[in-house]
């Protein structure tokens, strides 16, 4: 990141200025040490603090504190000056990534994918974390090379399509009512499916079980 021109706010008594100038590290380093977590696994911050400034030399520890936004307020009240800076932290945590393209409906071999650290603020929502998650599932729809997974992009084997013929079952307490039905789109096991009752003609919402057969919801 390149070096941004803060903002200043500057009263320089002319006995403070003649003692000398605050390093810029030092300036650096107070406003990273508002960032709580810094230091912990895949935790980066950046402050940004042009090389070239030149501050009344503090004779005590510079204060600084959040001003929320990014912005850490670092400041000296005995050289009488503030300065506002610029942090950008980077929080980091370990997903999988797709290190080949994949087809829609394919399954996932450990060939497939590695263990990358990607920007928690640049992820999608769910994105996974354990290879265990891809266990029995494949994958939605076609995912290019170095894509995180989430787990929007996995869904299990296709066992019903649009067209097919199911069996309706329909529980209430200890009665069991079945029918035959008609899919109208596409599922794997455990997920939500529209089913035309075909003696009805009524469209019902069912779960598809590992069976095949479609359970209606109540």
């Amino acid at each position: 990141m390149k070096p941004l021109l803060p903002l200043l706010l500057l009263s320089l008594p002319l006995a403070v200025a003649a003692s000398g100038f605050q390093p810029v590290d030092s300036i650096r380093d107070a406003a990273l040490r508002t960032v709580p977590d810094l230091g912990a696994p895949g935790v980066e911050a950046e402050a940004a603090v042009d090389a070239a400034l030149r501050l009344p030399a503090c004779p005590q520890p510079l204060e600084a504190r959040s001003g929320g936004n990014g912005i850490v307020e670092v400041g000296c009240a005995a050289a009488g000056w503030r300065l506002y800076v610029p942090v950008r932290v980077q929080r980091s945590r370990p997903v999988l990534v797709l290190t080949r393209p994949v087809a829609a409906g394919e399954p996932l071999r450990e060939d497939m994918y590695a263990v990358e650290l990607r920007d928690v603020a640049r992820l999608g929502a769910g994105a996974l974390t354990d290879p265990g998650q891809l266990a029995g599932r494949v994958t939605r729809r076609a995912l290019g090379a170095g894509s995180p997974l989430t787990a929007q992009d996995l869904v299990s084997p296709r066992s019903v399509r649009r067209g097919d013929a199911v069996t309706l079952v329909s529980r209430h307490g200890a009665v069991e009512v079945r029918a035959a039905g008609r899919a109208l789109g596409e599922a794997g096991a455990d997920e939500r499916l529209s089913v035309e009752n075909l003696a009805s003609r009524r469209i019902v919402q069912g779960i598809v079980r590992e069976n095949g057969e479609v359970e209606v919801l109540r």
